[in-house]
């Protein structure tokens, strides 16, 4: 898959041309007259530190059986779900339409702002805050947010956050494992 390819967002649907869709029932409207102006980037492995396999995508559809790992029954109930997932291969994944609100960020505030869910659009990277992210990813994360500014032009390159800006003290992705600086390096580039 190309760039120019990532470049294509449906309106109508809000899917991202040739990626898998895999549609999460956690998710709802956007409230009346929220604009989309924020991107926010993630990071889960499920298990923790654990990488591939159909977890993830049971997570955001609630498939995931809580006697499938003794870390799971620590999710059972938890509804979340992302707009989109990176895989550690560059594979993605979309879960929610761009222009619904997907249930990523949880209790969050960007600038003072509260409920980011509302208007951001939520990435997540498969990864641990630890873990060096892929060079696969920071290429599809870069070609997709360039989309994304396309569409939406009032989400700026300053207002693409981790998760831990917008909610700190309790979430901590997608962590020193991110190289923010390759990150908007390549997101200069891509076109």
């Amino acid at each position: 898959m190309t760039s120019s390819t990532l470049s294509a967002i449906d309106p109508a649907t809000g899917l991202l041309a040739g990626v898998c869709y895999v549609p999460s029932p956690n998710c709802d409207d956007r409230p009346p007259g929220a604009a989309i102006d924020l991107l926010v980037i993630h990071g889960i492995s499920l298990p923790p530190g654990g990488y591939g396999g159909p977890y993830i995508d049971q997570l955001f559809t609630n498939a995931l059986r809580p006697d499938g790992h003794p870390y799971f029954a620590t999710l059972d109930g938890l509804r979340v779900s992302a707009h989109l997932l990176i895989r550690r291969d560059g594979g993605m994944t979309q879960y929610v339409p761009f222009h619904r609100r997907a249930w990523h960020a949880g209790a969050s505030a960007f600038l003072g702002r509260e409920n980011c869910n509302d208007y951001s659009i939520g990435i997540e990277l498969e990864g641990t805050d630890m873990d060096a992210y892929t060079g696969a990813q920071y290429g599809r994360l870069a070609a997709v947010c360039r989309a994304l500014m396309r569409q939406w032009p009032a989400i700026g390159a300053d207002r693409i956050v981790g998760h831990s800006d917008v909610a700190p003290g309790r979430k901590t992705d997608p962590g020193p494992g991110f190289d923010w600086r390759r990150f908007r390096d390549l997101l200069m580039r891509v076109t």
